[in-house]
């Protein structure tokens, strides 16, 4: 069944108004009158829902029943980005949202080989926005995962005291897993987890040395030397799946 976001509570509107939502309703999936979709309102509570009417301009629906089922991470993922070449911040944001994250945000870090140009930055930022609207839609999510503002490493640093543990990944970490540290962690005790994932051209020693300074956990995925895009999905991934076991 097709999911659709509205902007308000569900007492407050009966009517999808997205007009790309809409399209897609009327014109690519070719919904009609008393067919059935999922609504996901600005609580983030679900329902099913039956369509009432469809005009140019909006769809309207009535509300079935509450949907109590519980989709969202108990811990909330926000992933920082080494800012990466060519589109591969498409992907990422793509498979983030599906695994269940936050939120999402670029970072430029000292050996980034790329950056988000501040003329582009709008554009590139709502392009990735409509990319997880619709991975949020597919992956049957409650919340839309946001992707920040590109933020400097200085920028990074101070964030870390938003978030109750933070972890970085590095390469030349041998010791220091995932597995080792979750096993120390009392994860119903955490409200969420600054995940730090370098650029293609890695994370300076000077950095990890800033980052470990300032509370951040330094770890490693294994003995292999992990992509960038792949590191992002594999570490946010082990963190989903534990932070799933404490909710049942």
């Amino acid at each position: 069944m097709d999911r659709f976001f509205i902007r308000q509570e569900i007492s407050q509107s009966t009517f999808i108004e997205n007009q790309e939502d809409v399209k897609h309703i009327s014109k690519v999936l070719r919904l009609r009158v008393n067919d059935k979709i999922e609504v996901v309102d600005s609580n983030e509570k679900e329902y099913l829902c039956e369509i009432i009417a469809i005009s140019k301009d909006s769809v309207e629906y009535k509300v079935i029943e509450e949907v109590a089922i519980k989709r969202e991470l108990g811990v909330q993922i926000k992933v920082y980005q080494g800012v990466p070449k060519g589109q591969k911040l498409d992907l990422i944001a793509q498979k983030l949202t599906e695994i269940g994250v936050y939120s999402i945000t670029p970072v430029e870090f000292k050996r980034c080989v790329s950056s988000i140009k501040e003329e582009k930055e709008d554009k590139k930022i709502a392009r990735l926005q409509r990319i997880i609207y619709e991975a949020a839609k597919q992956s049957k999510r409650n919340h839309i995962p946001k992707i920040e503002s590109p933020m400097t490493f200085k920028e990074l640093v101070k964030e870390l005291k938003s978030n109750t543990i933070n972890i970085v990944f590095y390469e030349c970490e041998e010791e220091n897993n995932l597995k080792s540290y979750f096993a120390s962690l009392d994860l119903s005790d955490i409200e969420s987890i600054g995940v730090i994932v370098g650029p293609e051209g890695g994370i300076t020693p000077e950095e990890i040395e800033l980052l470990e300074s300032n509370g951040c956990k330094v770890l490693t995925l294994g003995a292999r030397i992990l992509r960038t895009e792949t590191a992002a999905v594999v570490a946010s991934a082990i963190i989903a799946y534990e932070a799933e076991n404490i909710q049942t």
